[in-house]
């Protein structure tokens, strides 16, 4: 088949885009480009090839050949949509056997690494008093409490708002975690009713020692959920995951944190801390409560990039050499 004829073919189907589906022409354009991109990549395959030569195999080819150009994967993603497009408009016009595009994927989209603060920068967020909040009050107490211990055991929000001033059994209400300060350690109900016991600092426990006081004068009603919680709002209701969120977001942007922090910001900074000065994944995958360690290994990749960050600031042999 000629090249012209091959030419008829898109120009047959991106009309029939325009006036059949009636496509806008931005989607025109973006469907003439990815086709375009096809017939450039299928030169290869000779003088008179022909779209029913093209298998499988030629579009697996053509995909990796764009990867290694480093097209992202929503890129290439969005090619062999409009690429598998026209071959099921081609199937309906010509004899040809099968689409050869499917089945074929796109390269699995890079997860990105969780945010992390750094240690100074975390410790200034955890350890600073708001300075729109009256210090020594029962806002400002409990904000400290939650947070020290936030970044001091990696919880999850939902675990830090579950937490019990003690363990409790009582009127159907049963502790899903609670403080033991003669351990110095929390333990946690986390994901799948797994329950674990992770170290609390000194400082997270001198925090909360200062708040238990505040705590008690907050204490009002009868419902054991909230008698029992070990954080309360200004109502004397247990605290929510939400109000946690709001809180340490608030906290962040009053001492000039750029970044968004919540509280997952907290727990990853914490894994990334304790993994930059062990070493030991297994140990980080228990405290974090990971059912397997491949939900941890992220945090190696965060260490390599505060190594890599080192490296090039430091090593002499990295140093760019400078345009002439």
């Amino acid at each position: 088949m000629s090249r012209a004829a091959n030419q008829a073919y898109l120009t047959a189907y991106l009309s029939s885009l325009a006036g059949q589906r009636q496509l806008s022409p931005h989607t025109i354009s973006n469907y003439t480009r990815d086709l375009d991109e096809l017939a450039a990549l299928t030169q290869g395959l000779g003088e008179d090839w022909d779209y029913a030569a093209v298998t499988h195999f030629h579009i697996r080819k053509f995909a990796a050949q764009l990867h290694s150009r480093g097209l992202s994967p929503n890129s290439i993603a969005r090619k062999l949509s409009a690429w598998r497009g026209f071959f099921e408009w081609l199937a309906e016009q010509t004899t040809l056997a099968s689409n050869p595009v499917d089945g074929v994927k796109a390269p699995k989209r890079a997860k990105p690494l969780p945010k992390a603060l750094a240690a100074d920068d975390a410790i200034h967020l955890v350890a600073s008093g708001n300075p729109l909040a009256e210090a020594g009050s029962s806002l400002a107490l409990c904000n400290q409490a939650m947070f020290e211990l936030l970044y001091s055991s990696g919880l999850r929000v939902s675990e830090l708002a579950g937490l019990d001033l003690r363990y409790t059994r009582q009127d159907g209400h049963e502790s899903a975690g609670w403080i033991d300060f003669d351990a110095a350690e929390v333990t946690v109900t986390g994901k799948g009713n797994k329950m674990r016991n992770v170290p609390v600092g000194k400082p997270a426990l001198q925090a909360i020692a200062a708040w238990l006081p505040q705590r008690e004068r907050l204490l009002k009603g009868d419902q054991v959920n909230d008698i029992s919680a070990l954080f309360l709002t200004e109502r004397g209701t247990r605290m929510s995951p939400r109000v946690i969120q709001l809180r340490l977001k608030h906290h962040a942007q009053s001492l000039g944190i750029a970044s968004n922090v919540h509280p997952h910001v907290l727990r990853h900074s914490f894994a990334s801390h304790m993994l930059q000065g062990s070493g030991d994944l297994r140990a980080v995958q228990e405290l974090l409560g990971h059912a397997s360690i491949a939900a941890t290994q992220v945090y190696t990749a965060l260490d390599f990039q505060r190594l890599a960050q080192v490296y090039d600031a430091a090593h002499p042999r990295a140093k760019k050499i400078p345009d002439k």
